[in-house]
């Protein structure tokens, strides 16, 4: 079943959504709702020229990396022990989500969602501390990240870019290495994808992903 949201600040239980995860429609991308969303594993993704409001996604498996069960392959060992590029963390978010925005034309492709009404609402959650980025540089030259929503000592992952090979890995991997130092227990990757799954991503019921989320809070 797909909802109808309206503006009260309230989500339908996410057991009843579609196959697919798909929940709601509607509502807007404020902060409260966003939060609200999060905390209960729901989050906003639908093409920006094709829907007028917001469409909610809640998938009862949760594709995930465990920080301390990252793997890191011994090409991607030798890259970082070259120390060629330099991971930071809340360095350029603002950099970090233009480039997934526009990185290999994405923002003119078919389906595109990260319009300006998103990256709007996803910079206002990093202004108040509740959305962070992880950068990768070559010298002063941002040449990849990834960025996301931070819940409850966990991260929430929203999109990746490379402009150079295997920058959004280390990306991942230097989240994945920042969060263990934290103590942090998860990172949803949202989507499958071979470059996740081959890191270490695997999928948990949404009941198990709830307990982690409100365990760590």
């Amino acid at each position: 079943m797909i909802f109808q949201l309206t503006e009260d600040l309230i989500f339908p239980d996410p057991h009843l959504g579609e196959p697919d995860g798909m929940l709601a429609v509607g509502g807007d991308l404020s902060v409260e709702r966003l939060e609200l969303a999060y905390a209960h594993g729901i989050f906003p993704w639908f093409s920006f020229r094709d829907w007028d409001e917001p469409v909610w996604f809640c998938p009862m498996q949760r594709f995930v990396i465990f920080p301390s069960e990252i793997h890191v392959s011994h090409s991607m060992k030798s890259l970082i022990n070259k120390e060629k590029y330099r991971v930071s963390v809340n360095e350029d978010f603002g950099g970090v989500i233009n480039g997934c925005r526009t990185v290999d034309g994405r923002y003119y492709m078919e389906g595109a969602w990260l319009g300006p009404e998103i990256v709007k609402a996803y910079t206002a959650l990093h202004n108040l501390g509740m959305a962070a980025s992880v950068e990768v540089w070559e010298g002063e030259n941002l040449v990849g990240g990834l960025y996301g929503v931070t819940v409850n000592g966990c991260f929430i992952g929203e999109s990746m870019f490379s402009r150079v090979p295997s920058a959004s890995k280390l990306a991942l991997i230097g989240l994945a290495r920042h969060l263990e130092s934290l103590g942090w227990k998860m990172i949803d990757c949202q989507i499958e994808t071979p470059h996740l799954k081959s890191m270490g991503a695997r999928y948990i019921p949404y009941e198990e992903y709830m307990e982690i989320l409100r365990r760590c809070k």
